[in-house]
């Protein structure tokens, strides 16, 4: 039994963060193919817009190694689901951001 509980913590952040890559990859395929991307009309603004999902796996994985420092949780599943769910956050980001107006000029 202590074996498969291993098993199961070890390759659950993989699954995790693996399935959240598929569906972003796949989310921002289709818009590619639809040519629905978002587009900005400064130059500033598109660079945010596409650094959005890039700064949000960083900010993931900066956040899942301070957890991992405060909590029993190993460094390195924490540092995957982190950039996992970073890299989630930041394709919600990208979404609101690419709907809104232009708010920075």
């Amino acid at each position: 039994m202590g074996l498969a509980l291993e098993v199961v913590s070890i390759l659950l952040p993989v699954v995790i963060a693996g399935g959240i890559a598929v569906f972003v990859v796949i989310r921002m395929k289709h818009k590619y193919k639809k040519g629905t991307l978002g587009k900005k009309k400064s130059k500033g603004a598109q660079s945010l817009l596409d650094s959005l999902i890039p700064l949000g796996m960083m900010i993931g994985c900066a956040l899942a190694v301070l957890l991992s420092i405060f909590f029993p949780i190993s460094l390195l599943s924490t540092i995957g689901l982190g950039a996992g769910i970073g890299l989630l956050f930041g394709y919600f980001a990208y979404e609101i951001y690419s709907k809104k107006g232009e708010i920075f000029s």
